[in-house]
């Protein structure tokens, strides 16, 4: 029942964030999306994940997007771009919910596995141990990743002082 409030919530949320015609308000809705996927991580005893999630996606990312819509000259609302293909969009959007449909049929009608114990998924221990031995040299890399990008992004906004 609660997997079925939450998910329910997630998919409003994420809907009101690509319908709403106010930015401010779709990057609100947005928090509100995230704190629901936490709550789920939560509702699956997966604390570790949904504490990271609230950190990192709620706390930095949302407010970096709160910064950019906020710094970021914008034209009149509802102006149309003259090279937007509205067809081209409506396609694709079609072709990804059919496939989507497709495999939770595909899903729906597989034979279902033997269910196994899960003792260790999202705790603390397991998900350090994994990121410092299995995937070192990934982590790694997005670490330096992020280390340009953050230098970059100095170097441009003394550029424009």
């Amino acid at each position: 029942m609660i997997f079925a409030i939450l998910a329910t919530l997630i998919l409003v949320f994420g809907l009101l964030v690509v319908t709403t015609r106010n930015t401010v308000y779709g990057i609100l809705y947005l928090v509100a999306d995230f704190l629901a996927v936490a709550l789920l991580y939560a509702s699956m005893n997966s604390l570790f994940v949904a504490a990271i999630q609230v950190l990192v996606y709620a706390g930095g990312i949302v407010v970096l997007y709160l910064f950019v819509v906020m710094l970021v000259k914008r034209g009149p609302e509802g102006v149309k771009a003259p090279g937007r293909q509205n067809a081209l969009g409506v396609a694709l959007s079609v072709a990804v919910l059919v496939e989507l449909a497709s495999l939770g049929v595909w899903a729906a009608l597989r034979p279902a596995r033997a269910a196994g114990t899960a003792a260790g998924i999202g705790a603390i221990e397991s998900v350090g141990t994994a990121l410092y031995s299995d995937y070192l040299i990934p982590f790694e890399v997005a670490s330096v990743l992020l280390l340009v990008a953050m230098v970059g992004a100095i170097l441009l906004a003394r550029r424009e002082l």
